[in-house]
């Protein structure tokens, strides 16, 4: 890993860049306790915004059913199905 001080970086960026494209891990420092590692971004990897990781609920939230309510459907199903058993309908 290179440890380089943020004029370093600026300085020599491409060179740094390059660096990290071959494999090599970058930590830019600044100052005495701030630092950040420079990684490439690959195909697989996908960049959102903050902001679109908290959307607002959308209509289909609101058909959404929950699961006691997914339960009692099937109790109820499961109930028929021993009634309808016992009394020879299908």
């Amino acid at each position: 890993m290179l440890i380089v001080s943020s004029g370093e970086f600026r300085a020599n960026q491409k060179a740094y860049l390059d660096k990290v494209d071959d494999g090599q891990e970058v930590l830019i420092q600044r100052g005495k306790d701030k630092s950040y590692r420079i990684v490439p971004v690959m195909g697989t990897d996908t960049v959102l915004r903050a902001e679109d990781f908290a959307k607002e609920p959308d209509e289909d939230l609101e058909q959404a059913v929950s699961f006691d309510e997914i339960l009692e459907g099937v109790y109820a199903d499961i109930h028929e199905m021993f009634k309808n058993k016992r009394t020879g309908k299908k």
